[in-house]
């Protein structure tokens, strides 16, 4: 068997959770479309409304609405009460995983009000928005200004808040970080009620540093300042096909945007979007956009493709067709452009809706699309949750851009799953170590992509059916995502914790390092307070003992317990 061929497999036997999965469209068309489709618009109308109000009216809502946590935080009796956490539905969070945490006895804080965004400073170049917005949102205001984020996250329905405490990336990433890397500012109620905001440079610089990643369990994260940076009005996008072995792929991906003579940083030879997406184990087509005028868009021969349109065919299978045309470029409207994969929601939309995807469906409903991913996971039961942790992958690997090749050909032999999304991203170094960080020395190698203050990392996206799994043959999803997590471990990468995770918390402080995030829980009095991050992520039920057992603990976190070398 060659090292790309993936093990044979026995056939596994139906159960009747197969035959509900293989017709929930139905469910879906009737029920959760409409649904979502006037979620949707009610959102609208209330960020229509919040763009109505002044300034001055915006910002003492929220300052009533922090003194209402800061009250509701003060109600709490430690001895009678659970854990802090917020009002929001289990199964509102957009990610795979279960929010099993909110199973255990909580004490809830309700954060709903903060969905405002509070001021766009054009003259120093920040927004200033309350955690509840969310990228539709953002970018509905700010693109109009010829401004953006500097990160924006594809999917419409992902928020400020949910991309700082966990993870966001986004085809800028290569240039800007992950989202958090451009917050300038966090506003935070801490477990005493004390509302701060922590900066890199003032007295709350290690919270600053520690709130990404943290899931929340350091304080309640209610306004962030963020960097805002200049656009136009299109994206020239360019789609290159690439045929090979998934190491080829992975070499002329690097290539789109990494200049093999280490001049990272010049903007004539790095685009500002890049993205691939890896179809089989041999195709593959490769993307760079930047940033144009309308006025070039424009020109005669140019050609202008408003993908946003609902009867447009899904983006994925827009760029698949460089596979037969080869190399084309056109025009995209920059907003469009940012939300590329919304209505798709990448390639899940084909699993929810087998045939989402023809020219008829998009025509009639596809102005729908997309199902909110939270009325999904609503109308699913015990039995389908489990169903799709063992037959179903979402997750993303962040590896170092040098080790990208390795990873495909990883994926491709023990899960076999296609497309798969790649994204570059830097990780930079700090003035101290937070929970990511990149691998020791490695700006001495020189490697491509890498610059002296940052290593160059790549998200590799696996979101769909396991091969085996559409071949029927058994598949054990557990022990992959196993398999997975081990893999990451031992090549210093990193998986985000909204995807279903087996790891232990000895294992979970060997992929993260916890030194400034236990020293804050410590400091700012989150112990006993918020539940800490491993448990917020563990998979499964939470029962009140495991929790205080868990937060009894803390002063002999797991990453002490990894296996140190004798004198």
């Amino acid at each position: 068997m060659s090292d790309l061929e993936a093990p044979l497999r026995p056939k596994r036997k139906k159960v009747w959770v197969d035959y509900f999965v293989k017709f929930r469209w139905i469910l879906v068309i009737f029920v959760v479309l409409p649904i979502s489709f006037t979620i949707y618009f009610l959102i609208y109308l209330g960020d229509v409304k919040s763009e109505m109000k002044s300034y001055k009216r915006r910002q003492k809502e929220h300052d009533e609405n922090v003194k209402k946590v800061v009250k509701r935080l003060k109600e709490r009796n430690p001895s009678k009460d659970g854990l802090v956490c917020t009002a929001r539905k289990p199964w509102i969070a957009v990610g795979m995983r279960n929010v099993d945490y909110k199973r255990a006895r909580h004490f809830e804080v309700d954060l709903s009000g903060f969905r405002n965004i509070l001021d766009i400073d054009e003259k120093n170049m920040i927004a200033r928005v309350e955690p509840l917005v969310n990228m539709g949102q953002i970018s509905r205001a700010t693109v109009p200004m010829n401004l953006a984020l500097a990160v924006v996250a594809e999917l419409d329905d992902l928020t400020v808040g949910g991309l700082i405490n966990g993870y966001g990336i986004e085809g800028s990433s290569h240039i800007y970080g992950l989202f958090s890397d451009t917050v300038v500012a966090y506003e935070i109620v801490l477990a005493d009620g004390r509302v701060v905001r922590a900066t890199k440079d003032n007295e709350f610089s290690d919270l600053f540093y520690a709130i990404p990643w943290s899931q929340g369990t350091l304080g309640l994260l209610v306004s962030a300042e963020i960097k805002l940076i200049p656009i136009k009005e299109y994206m020239k996008v360019t789609y290159t096909p690439v045929v090979g072995s998934l190491k080829d792929m992975a070499q002329a991906y690097m290539d789109s945007f990494a200049p093999r003579d280490g001049d990272q940083d010049n903007p004539e030879k790095v685009p500002d979007f890049v993205e691939g997406m890896i179809y089989t184990c041999s195709e593959g087509v490769m993307m760079t956009g930047r940033y144009a005028s309308k006025e070039e868009a424009k020109k005669k021969g140019n050609v202008i493709n408003c993908v946003g349109w609902w009867f447009k065919p899904w983006f994925y299978q827009h760029a698949a067709t460089a596979l037969k045309k080869g190399e084309f470029v056109e025009y995209i409207p920059t907003r469009e452009y940012y939300h590329r994969h919304t209505r798709s929601l990448y390639w899940e939309g084909k699993l929810i809706l087998p045939f989402g995807d023809q020219w008829w469906f998009r025509f009639l409903l596809g102005w729908l699309m997309p199902p909110k991913v939270s009325l999904l996971k609503a109308t699913q039961g015990e039995a389908i949750r489990n169903y799709y942790h063992e037959m179903h992958v979402i997750q993303d690997m962040l590896v170092p851009l040098y080790k990208v090749g390795d990873a495909l050909e990883w994926v491709h032999r023990e899960m076999e799953v296609y497309p798969i999304w790649i994204c570059p991203h830097r990780l930079f170094k700090l003035p101290v170590k937070a929970m990511i960080y990149p691998e020791p020395d490695f700006e001495h190698h020189r490697r491509q992509g890498d610059t002296p203050y940052a290593q160059m990392y790549t998200d590799v996206g696996v979101y769909y059916a396991p091969g085996p799994v559409l071949r029927g043959e058994v598949y054990d999803g557990a022990e992959a995502v196993r398999k997975l997590e081990n893999w990451l471990i031992e090549n210093h990468g990193f998986q985000p914790q909204y995807a279903v995770s087996e790891l232990s918390e000895k294992a979970f402080w060997r992929m993260f390092d916890a030194d400034l995030y236990e020293k804050c829980r410590r400091s700012y009095g989150a112990v006993g307070t918020f539940m800490s991050v491993y448990y917020k992520s563990k998979k499964g039920r939470k029962t009140e003992k495991e929790v205080q057992e868990a937060e009894q603990a803390h002063l002999e976190p797991a990453y002490a317990e990894v296996d140190q070398p004798m004198d």
